[in-house]
């Protein structure tokens, strides 16, 4: 006889919808659509609260050649942002850091941003 696994579908919805939530609240802080439209931010995903994007990969557009970007919210309610170059090569991807800071806060978000991107979040 084998033992049956029973899952709250209830607790897991609930923290989807709160993942999402978190998601949707760093894309507001960072200034929402005019934010998406300003930057090319593309490709917008969300996984456990975390927000990434990846930018447009033109040359000399972002700089550093900053291609995505992921924003997590960590346990002590501040940000950790995490700027990758993500680049296709013969044998495969190749990810690397540019820059990774850890204790933003929501209101330093857009300053940040700008600063390792050099892209204005709003005008």
């Amino acid at each position: 006889m084998q033992a049956e696994v029973k899952v709250d579908v209830g607790v897991e919805a609930e923290k989807q919808e709160h993942y999402q939530q978190v998601a949707k609240t760093i894309l507001k802080q960072l200034g929402g659509q005019r934010f998406i439209v300003m930057t090319g931010a593309k490709n917008l995903g969300q996984d456990k609260g975390n927000l990434s994007f990846a930018l447009p990969a033109k040359s000399g557009f972002v700089k550093n050649g900053i291609t995505h970007v992921k924003i997590e919210l960590t346990p002590m309610d501040v940000y950790k942002m995490i700027f990758l170059k993500v680049r296709k090569g013969k044998a495969g991807f190749g990810i690397d850091t540019v820059a990774e800071l850890d204790g933003v806060y929501f209101d330093q978000l857009q300053d940040i941003f700008t600063e390792q991107t050099g892209l204005d979040t709003h005008l």
